[in-house]
């Protein structure tokens, strides 16, 4: 194997790695898990803002 061939197959496993990263992301199944982890920095200040209405 020369060297021009084991680029050709480095770039074609980091190719499917790469799709494999997106199907995994965009998949409806990880949606939920996202969707709580978008309001992860949000946490604190609405547990704040709840303790100042007591």
């Amino acid at each position: 194997m020369d060297e021009g061939t084991l680029q050709g197959i480095g770039t074609i496993l980091t190719m499917i790695a790469f799709f494999g990263v997106c199907w995994w992301a965009y998949s409806g199944d990880k949606k939920k898990d996202f969707d709580e982890a978008a309001q992860l920095p949000f946490s604190d200040e609405q547990e704040s803002s709840q303790n100042e209405d007591k």
